[in-house]
């Protein structure tokens, strides 16, 4: 137990900011984990895609996540919406 005035405030916002932290964090898994429960409905997929490649964004510009894993698993999502799309067949000229 910090006995500094300062340590024991640095204690209780390292509290908060874990708190908000996991909160954010729980809140990516949760669409990950819906995303890859949408492999029947593409439409329904892009919408969830899109709000979590925009809440990886909000992450990273908040420094909950560094920048490359989000990067990265933003990637795997739009691959994944490109698998659920129909594939279009090269016309012939």
């Amino acid at each position: 137990m910090p006995n500094i005035e300062s340590a024991k405030k640095r204690v209780r916002s390292d509290a908060k900011k874990r708190d908000r932290n996991q909160g954010a964090i729980s809140e990516l898994k949760t669409l990950s984990q819906k995303l890859a429960s949408l492999k029947d409905q593409p439409e329904k997929a892009r919408e969830v895609a899109m709000r979590a490649i925009s809440r990886y964004d909000r992450a990273v510009n908040r420094g909950i996540i560094p920048r490359g894993r989000a990067d990265r698993r933003k990637s795997r999502i739009t691959r994944f919406l490109a698998t659920l799309e129909p594939k279009k067949k090269a016309s012939k000229k």
